[in-house]
């Protein structure tokens, strides 16, 4: 064959490329393993609801979806690990608040979350709740609030790592009500939570689903939750709000996959969580930890992260925080 007609031959054929129907693109996803990325420890709300939906997707989809804790550098280790890997679908970030905050309040970080990323699908929007050790004297927030004050800087306030939803929402109470406390950031939720029980720390704005059977059970007291509404898993609970007027914040919860994965496998992924939040037993746990489920499209969970990073970037703004 004429060298000219060859290449030409090839050419059709790269062209051609684009076209391969989706299944062969996604390879029958999945085929292997795929690994949820959480970047903290074991026990708190985004180990949590990774292990409830990746759960769901195992039995759904036939291959066992890992839980991987990397916890670290505020939630950013886990997320420049799922960044740095390939576009494929197997290596999934638990997205969650610190997404958001952190774009702002990390100067120096070597990835920008909105950019490096395609959101797949939202879990749920769940509250985070002022609580405190029963030694605290506070009954209420504003109690607590006139305690505070009379003791400036004695009041330790734990927090999941800085940066997240935990430590936000105790520097937006801070900023709003002229509260001096000292913060102690933890390697997550749950190593901040034990010493909150031990009393080792005396106030937490902690995400609600770990909290909550020790509200139920007494060890921890419920001042506040976060949220503009009263949540209905704790309707006798105020919220902070009425006591410091205008005061809110709120954790939302996610899958989010390195930017140019496959439109097919992000469709799947968003499809098995939709399919999840209309399932009756996983609906019922979601909302028993205090979850507001956000089913939707990608493009509807890609508007929360874009919308939670302008709101905390407000925020980290006007406190001047800022984490090298």
């Amino acid at each position: 064959m004429d060298l000219r007609v060859r290449h030409a031959w090839l050419v059709v054929g790269l062209l051609l490329l684009p076209a391969v129907p989706a299944d062969a693109q996604t390879g029958n996803y999945p085929n292997r393993n795929p690994r949820i990325v959480v970047g903290y420890p074991p026990g708190g709300a985004t180990d949590i609801l990774a292990r409830l939906f990746g759960d769901w997707m195992s039995k759904r989809l036939g291959q066992q979806f890992i839980i991987e804790n990397k916890p670290g550098a505020g939630n950013n280790l886990a997320t420049e690990a799922v960044i740095k890997s390939p576009a494929d679908g197997y290596t999934i970030i638990l997205t969650n608040p610190a997404n958001a905050v952190n774009a702002s309040l990390y100067k120096k970080l070597t990835f920008n979350f909105l950019k490096d990323t395609d959101p797949v699908a939202g879990f749920a929007r769940v509250p985070n709740v002022m609580e405190v050790h029963p030694s605290v004297p506070a009954k209420t927030v504003g109690e607590f609030i006139a305690y505070a004050k009379a003791n400036p800087g004695k009041v330790n306030m734990a927090s999941s790592g800085n940066g997240t939803s935990i430590h936000l929402s105790g520097m937006l109470f801070m900023s709003m009500t002229g509260v001096k406390m000292t913060h102690v950031p933890y390697r997550g939720s749950a190593p901040a939570l034990t010493d909150l029980l031990a009393g080792q720390v005396h106030v937490m704005f902690d995400n609600l689903p770990p909290s909550m059977q020790h509200i139920k059970a007494g060890t921890l007291r419920p001042l506040g939750v976060t949220t503009a509404a009263r949540s209905p898993e704790l309707p006798d609970v105020p919220t902070v709000g009425e006591t410091v007027p205008g005061y809110e914040a709120s954790a939302f919860f996610g899958l989010s996959v390195p930017k140019g994965t496959p439109r097919a496998i992000i469709e799947i992924l968003n499809r098995e969580v939709n399919l999840a939040l209309k399932d009756p037993e996983i609906l019922a746990k979601v909302k028993a930890l205090g979850g507001i489920p956000i089913a939707g499209t990608p493009e509807d969970f890609g508007k929360i992260v874009a919308s939670e990073t302008a709101k905390w970037e407000k925020v980290v703004t006007e406190a001047n925080l800022s984490v090298e």
